[in-house]
Order: structure tokens, then sequence, then C-alpha cells
């Protein structure tokens, strides 16, 4: 039996999400496992996630995923190299993965393979550099970097086509005997009209506070939604800024994603402004993209330094799994290769379980509803994870 690990967020399941577990399953057949690491309450751009994570893996599971880990808040709060990378780490060190599978605009594996070579050249590094210094944002510097090097900058404009080629680079980087696997990834990820038959996440949570998200969603993944308290950024902003406002000149000196003095210009408009959207606006430039503003806010909003968010996990979460996940769950036990503890379950690092049910208990103030505690959301996982 193959198996193929998937990074993902799933905020929330779609039928693109469905297609993909498809297109794994038609590539390496029927009977192979799928691994999904999951960002857990908070996603990658630096926003709570819509649902709990223990709604949102159970959704997965329901809908063909064999066996979902959270991949720790501190991993899916990085960059976008930081994510892959840190997700790339674990399924390595846990074992057991046969192939990373991702989604590409550009549906051509051999060439992400090829961008991600040289993305760890001399060549595209002083390039960068040089575009850089020359006042070039960010995205546009590593377009024309990776042309320099001898690439195709069009591999480095698309966000699916980006994170593919940040996956390949971390597996060569590491050594990994895991294989990518890149799969067509069709319709814009930004999109914010819902497309019937590849619906984007920015569309589907819309209607999810609006209504008219059900012919979006698979029928296993309904269940799960319906009822569910939604969770948004509008929700939680008071409460955002007001634990923003109250940190300290050294809290900010401090968050991850602050740095090149970054963390100053963001921490004088959190003193004056009135709303997040108004922090982004004073704040961004052409160096700096939305996404590492929102990351900023969110660290330092949740008391994550630079350092934290680089160290390795101490150890997964196991949120949901069917039978054939079962499996393999015991087998990543038995190589010990990083220690996976169940939804609800008091680990041996202290520190770090500290540091979850500060993040759960933060994000249960983004709820539409009665905000959560963390105690009640730490029990709600272990309720869900025991009814799959």
């Amino acid at each position: 039996m193959a198996v193929a690990g998937i990074v993902c967020e799933y905020n929330p399941f779609h039928l693109g999400h469905a297609r993909q577990l498809r297109q794994v399953r038609e590539r390496l057949g029927g009977d192979a496992g799928i691994v999904c690491l999951m960002s857990g309450n908070f996603v990658q751009r630096g926003e709570p996630a819509i649902f709990d994570r223990a709604v949102r893996a159970a959704a997965a599971v329901d809908c063909g995923a064999s066996l979902v880990l959270e991949l720790p808040v501190t991993c899916a709060l990085r960059s976008a190299e930081g994510f892959a990378s840190g997700a790339a780490e674990l399924f390595t060190r846990l074992g057991g993965t046969d192939f990373l599978a991702f989604g590409c605009e550009c549906g051509d594996g051999a060439a992400v393979e090829r961008t991600a070579a040289l993305l760890g050249t001399a060549e595209f590094s002083a390039a960068l550099q040089g575009g850089l210094s020359r006042g070039l944002s960010y995205p546009a510097a590593r377009q024309a970097a990776l042309e320099a090097a001898g690439g195709d900058g069009r591999l480095l404009r698309n966000p699916n086509d980006i994170l593919a080629a940040e996956y390949a680079r971390a597996l060569q980087t590491l050594g990994s005997p895991i294989r990518p696997l890149g799969l067509p990834r069709q319709g814009d990820y930004h999109d914010e009209t819902a497309d019937p038959e590849n619906p984007s996440a920015t569309a589907v949570r819309a209607l999810l506070l609006t209504g008219g998200w059900e012919p979006f969603v698979p029928p296993e993944a309904r269940r799960h939604y319906e009822g569910a308290a939604a969770h948004t950024a509008a929700c939680g902003e008071r409460a955002m800024l007001a634990r923003l406002r109250a940190l300290s000149r050294e809290d900010w000196e401090r968050a991850a994603h602050g740095s090149e003095g970054l963390w100053s210009k963001v921490w004088k408009a959190v003193q004056r402004e009135n709303s997040v959207e108004a922090v982004l606006a004073a704040s961004k430039s052409k160096r700096y993209p939305r996404t590492r503003l929102q990351r900023l806010l969110t660290c330092a909003f949740l008391g994550l330094d630079a350092g934290t968010l680089a160290a390795r996990p101490p150890y997964v979460r196991a949120l949901a799994f069917d039978g054939r996940g079962r499996a393999l769950l015991r087998g990543m036990r038995e190589r010990g290769g990083v220690p996976v503890v169940n939804a609800g379950e008091r680990p041996a690092d202290e520190a770090f379980y500290a540091l979850e049910r500060r993040c759960a208990g933060l994000w249960g103030l983004f709820s539409s509803g009665e905000p959560e505690s963390a105690a009640e959301l730490v029990e709600n996982a272990r309720v869900y994870c025991k009814t799959l």
C-alpha cells in the first residue's frame, strides 16, 4: 500500500479537496493511504480557521482521508518556505510516507522539481538580493531571480505553484526519501466567487457566513459544518487589538515576522489605528506582502517569537482517522520518529502544551457565537475524536 502525505488547511474542506484525494488514489491505487498534516486553529495567512480543528479533521476523514494529524501552530504560522519545510520535515521524521502530494496550477511536477533545485543555487540568491536592493517587491524579485538563474519565472507567480516549489525544495534539502507528487490544481485560489466545479476556500468561507455554501462542499462534510460555530477575524478584532496595544516594546521586538524593523512600524500603527484593516493599510509596503503583516499581528497576539516559531515541535496530535489510518498511526508510534499524541491528551512537554492551550483559548475569542474557553476546546477535540 502506497502512502501519500498532504499538507493542508481544509479551511473548509470543499469539492476541490475531494477531487485531490481522488486524484491521489487514481495515481497510487485505490488502497493508498492518505495522511493529512493540517493546520490547527490558525492558518498560514495569519488568520483564525473558520471551524475548530476537530470539526475540520473529522470532515476530511469522512471525505476520504485516512489520518489527519495537526500541523503544530509554530509550523502553521511560518512563511511559505517555513510552512513547507516544517511539514516536510515532520513527514520525513514520522516515516512511512512514500509521496508528498500537492496541487499546483502548472500541473507539471517535473517543472516544479526543476524550479525547486534552482531556488537553492548561489545564482538565484545573488539575483534575489539584487532585486530587493533595487526596490522590487519580494514576489517580483523572486520571479526575476528565478529567470536569472535559468528558470521560468511564471512558476513563482501563482500561490500553489510557489508552495509546490517550496515543498519540493524542502524535500531536496532534507535528502528525504519522500517523492513529490504534483497534481493539477484548477480554479483561482483567491477567487471570491465560488466556481461550481473548482471553488476556492475564500469563496466558500464567505458563503458559510452568508448562506448558499452547501453545493460547494461534499455531503459527507456538510454534517460536520452544520451548526458548528464559525470563527472570523472580524469577530475577534476588538479582543485582538486590545491585546496588541497592551504589548510592550520588548514584546513587539521579539515577535515572529517582525525582523528588519517591521515590528516597529506595525507597533506604532497598532497604537493609533482602530481596526486591523487600518493597521495593515498603514504598515504595508512593496517589500512586505499583506500575509507577512497578518502573520506578524497574529504571532504578536499569540505571544510567538521567532525562536519559538523556528524550533522543532516536540510532538504532533492525531485529530481523526479511519481503520486504515489507525494502522498508519500505529506504525508511526512504533517508529518513534516524532511522538504522536491523541486529541485532548496531555503530553509530556508541558511548555509546548501550555503554548497550545494559550493559542486555543485565544482562537476561541474569534467565535461568531459565545467565545469558547481553552478547556472547552480541548474537551471538544477529545470527544469528537472518540466519535469517529
